[in-house]
């Protein structure tokens, strides 16, 4: 009865193994197979163990039927392999970062052109990026996954992956050039804040009396908006100089992605509400309707862009700390 009952126990093992390899392979591997479980059992059984106790062991030792006929028919039991992994990762960053903004942005030009409400271009963007992401990580994923299937069974024997080199190291930047990335970096922030403050007095165009007439909706300045924006720039500025002179921490990390994340944000903000140009500086300088839309759509797209290296930039400062 014992011996019935381990034959049967392997008789199930074998079966289990065979009906996951191809028809040409299974005699010779149904004979290799029964003769290593048998000898194995066998010197168990020479040691003092049960039969049924030694069939089971045995068993137990050679692991999951699904991963030794892996084994036997050299067929990977991952998705992508180490291979390809990393350029799998970088294509799909790539992708990722550049195709979805574009495709979102092009989303919100076209809604706000044909004169959607700021709800209704925000949720067709948002509808659009999810969508587009989860597209370029399916096909991405199946792509590197074929690739790689049909790599791993075509690759000679002996192939090994090209050698990593020190030699492929980015450089450092120096000290003097984080200063001057430092200086453009503020001279930037003053000139563009100045344009701001300035913009009302500006006598691009004028009333029939000689009064300028700001390129800025008049409403930034009623609101405070206006103010709240150049904060959002200035504290930006700061956090810049913090990241050059202070230790990294989470703390710190998160508030000044969150400080960086308020300017474009609230741009975003304004160019779908359509209060950023002045209404009455268009009409007087004979715009098109569709020259605002534009603007804003650009504004828009420069925003999401910043707001994408923002977010990438925090994660990638985490990651690395």
């Amino acid at each position: 009865m014992t011996t019935t009952a381990a034959g049967s126990l392997t008789d199930r093992y074998v079966a289990a193994t065979l009906s996951q390899l191809p028809g040409r392979q299974r005699a010779d591997i149904e004979r290799e197979l029964r003769t290593s479980i048998a000898d194995a059992i066998e010197v168990r059984v020479t040691s003092g163990m049960e039969p049924a106790e030694a069939e089971t062991a045995v068993l137990t030792d050679l692991g999951d039927p699904a991963r030794l006929a892996a084994q036997y028919a050299d067929r990977p039991l991952y998705l992508i392999g180490p291979a390809l992994f990393v350029d799998y990762l970088r294509l799909l960053r790539i992708l990722l970062v550049t195709v979805v903004p574009a495709v979102t942005a092009g989303m919100a030009i076209v809604r706000m052109l044909q004169g959607d409400t700021a709800r209704a271009v925000i949720g067709a963007t948002v509808d659009t990026g999810i969508t587009t992401a989860v597209h370029i990580v399916c096909w991405t994923t199946l792509a590197f996954a074929l690739v790689d299937r049909v790599f791993h069974q075509r690759r000679p024997a002996g192939w090994r992956p090209a050698q990593w080199t020190p030699a492929a190291l980015p450089e450092l930047p120096s000290r003097r050039m984080r200063h001057a990335e430092l200086i453009s970096v503020t001279v930037a922030l003053v000139l563009f804040t100045s344009l701001i403050l300035m913009s009302p007095r500006l006598g691009i165009q004028e009333t029939s009396d000689g009064q300028p007439i700001g390129v800025l909706t008049p409403w930034l300045w009623d609101t405070g908006v206006v103010y709240a924006f150049i904060a959002a720039v200035v504290a930006s500025l700061g956090f810049a100089y913090a990241k050059h002179y202070l230790r990294w921490s989470l703390p710190l990390g998160m508030t000044g992605a969150l400080v960086n994340l308020a300017a474009p944000t609230m741009l975003i903000w304004l160019a779908l509400t359509d209060r950023v140009l002045n209404p009455a500086f268009v009409a007087a300088a004979g715009w098109a309707s569709a020259v605002p839309k534009w603007i804003n759509a650009a504004l828009v797209i420069i925003s999401v862009t910043t707001v994408l290296h923002t977010v990438g930039e925090a994660v990638r400062l985490a990651r690395r700390r």
